[in-house]
């Protein structure tokens, strides 16, 4: 299941999570967004207590969004020990994303 993460709980979600985690920048009026959503869901299934796997509404959440320079969505960050260690801008493959997700295991 994917976390939906906030401006208020990003810090404890993201930051202090002690697993890698993938965070997916989105918004409902975002076409590509809603190509990505199933496979960040299928990520969540697949990877369990592995990884967290969330999301975070750039329209709801502008803060988090302006402080890590999201620009495009989605955009799909990749954090490790609270730091972003991977990025991906725009709609691609399962394959794609866990090929990242993996190198962070």
């Amino acid at each position: 299941m994917t976390v939906e993460v906030t401006d208020a709980n990003f810090e404890e979600l993201v930051l202090k999570s002690d697993k890698p985690v993938l965070v997916d920048f989105w918004a409902e009026w975002c076409g590509p967004c809603r190509m990505v959503a199933p496979v960040v869901k299928e990520l969540a299934e697949d990877y369990g207590d592995k990884a967290v796997i969330t999301k975070m509404d750039v329209d709801a959440n502008p803060e988090t969004s302006v402080k890590f320079g999201i620009r495009n969505i989605p955009t799909i960050l990749f954090f490790k020990n609270g730091e972003v260690v991977d990025k991906q801008v725009g709609a691609v493959p399962k394959t794609s994303l866990a090929t990242k997700l993996d190198a962070l295991l």
